[in-house]
């Protein structure tokens, strides 16, 4: 059977660090990057006697997040205990919840190449993350950092609705992008606040049972999400082919190999031994707290790309890449404030910016420079005071050292030439130089001109007025 007679069912366990100022059940700070074990107390470091006491803002981000992807926010809800060992979770066991989430049944839309399609939630949970275990390779131990330990997450468990690499990004692309609008969560991927397990199996076309999932831990990156899940679905087709059978299993991705690993077998629910957390009071919710919350919800993205496509006459494909980061959103809106051109402003991020990102790996949240410094840049180039050629390495510049454009332009000494004696002296320089031009444009082939120009470009080191270029050359040369 070839790779097409098989259907891949794939389901995703998005798990985001909620952007608390302390800890879910202590008020140790939440801060990235602090040195390790710094932000501790006897409470995340499980000291006998210690009782944990749920940071209320925790349960107001997660209620907010499940209204925001269309959940039913459960009134009554609780914490349980879910245990394993492990050397990073000092308690050998980890507070989460069970039959009794604070959101389910939800769901949010994603873009396909067959038009949208729905991709539903089946439920968003409350737990504590672990700890960190740095490795030494060479020594051959493993050291434990508590810091993570006790910092509040969201688990977003997805139905198995995701039916290829492609959408599996698409979707984790619409949730990070929802959590960010909502600001429960930085969503930093670099840094471990947004990671996912990917759940993957394949099954012969036409069969109703699912074939048996294989788990793949803690990605967090796009690449390596798509790449995982291609490689693990061919694996689970060639060991089917061959006549073998799917173990389900915890896998380990080797982003440098491109090959996943066993870690684990796959555990079932009733392995960890759920019970009530006897240490935590049951969550109960009003209708007027809910409702508050759903009356605190900002623009969401799809509601900002409909607006730009009405106000600002964008395309669909440039509407949905700009706000498919609040980041990236709210550069374009300040930048329109402050320059009143939004055409420009919205060429400047999708082709420039965007590169920029992409050839650097870098996530818009990490965009050095603001909508003020873009929409200064823009009225530099409005005015003439810079080319678009020398506004390019402005905004290369503020990539590697953002202040004020005016400054960086002065400091360079990159103002345009705009002096007409100027340009006139620059442009009678290159028609002597380039006699062959000439002749070829006075012969009626009209791309000498942009070599001319060109030319003159080069020889301004890109600072010279294109528009009066132009003109000057056509008047010398008739």
């Amino acid at each position: 059977m070839s790779r097409e007679d098989y259907e891949v069912v794939i389901g995703l366990e998005i798990h985001a660090e909620l952007a608390t100022k302390t800890k879910i059940f202590c008020s140790c700070p939440t801060k990235f990057g602090g040195s390790p074990n710094t932000q501790t107390c006897p409470i995340c470091m499980a000291m006998p006697g210690t009782l944990p006491v749920l940071n209320e803002k925790v349960v107001e981000y997660a209620v907010k997040a499940g209204l925001a992807t269309n959940c039913t926010i459960s009134k009554d809800s609780k914490n349980d205990r879910k245990n394993y060992f492990y050397p990073d979770l000092p308690k050998a066991y980890q507070i989460s919840q069970y039959d009794k989430p604070l959101c389910e049944h939800g769901y949010v839309e994603i873009d396909t190449e067959h038009g949208k399609k729905k991709i539903r939630l089946l439920r968003i949970h409350i737990e504590e993350d672990a700890g960190k275990l740095n490795h030494d390779e060479f020594a051959g131990d493993s050291l434990v950092d508590l810091n993570r330990a006790g910092v509040p997450l969201i688990e977003m468990v997805s139905e198995p609705d995701i039916s290829s690499a492609e959408e599996a990004e698409a979707y984790m692309r619409k949730i990070k992008s929802i959590l960010e609008y909502i600001e429960v969560s930085d969503c930093k991927m670099q840094e471990g606040s947004l990671r996912a397990d990917v759940n993957v199996s394949v099954k012969k076309k036409g069969d109703t049972k699912l074939g048996t999932r294989t788990e793949m831990k803690n990605m967090n990156s796009f690449k390596s999400i798509e790449r995982a899940i291609k490689y693990e679905v061919d694996r689970q087709i060639d060991v089917i082919e061959d006549g073998g059978k799917v173990e389900q299993e915890t896998l380990r991705w080797d982003d440098v190999s491109g090959k996943t690993f066993p870690m684990r077998d796959k555990e079932d629910a009733q392995d960890y031994r759920y019970f009530p957390d006897p240490d935590l009071v049951a969550i109960r919710l009003s209708d007027e707290y809910v409702e508050n919350i759903r009356k605190s919800l900002p623009e969401l993205p799809e509601s900002r790309k409909e607006r730009y496509l009405k106000d600002y006459k964008l395309s669909e494909k440039d509407a949905r890449l700009i706000t498919s980061s609040k980041y990236l959103s709210d550069l374009f809106e300040k930048a329109i404030e402050v320059c009143n051109n939004p055409k420009a402003v919205n060429n400047w991020i999708i082709s420039d910016i965007s590169r920029i990102l992409n050839e650097t790996e870098m996530d818009p949240i990490e965009i050095p420079f603001d909508g003020n410094q873009l929409g200064k840049l823009i009225i530099l180039i409005d005015k003439g005071t810079i080319s678009t050629s020398i506004a390019k390495k402005v905004l290369e510049e503020l990539f590697e050292n953002p202040r004020d454009p005016e400054e960086i332009i002065k400091e360079k000494g990159w103002i345009q030439i705009s002096d007409e004696g100027a340009i006139k002296e620059i442009v009678q320089k290159v028609l002597s130089e380039n006699p062959k031009s000439v002749a070829d444009y006075k012969a009626g082939k009209d791309k000498a001109l942009g070599y001319l120009v060109g030319q003159a470009m080069k020889q301004t080191k890109g600072k010279a007025n294109p528009q009066m270029l132009n003109q000057m050359f056509k008047e010398e040369l008739k």
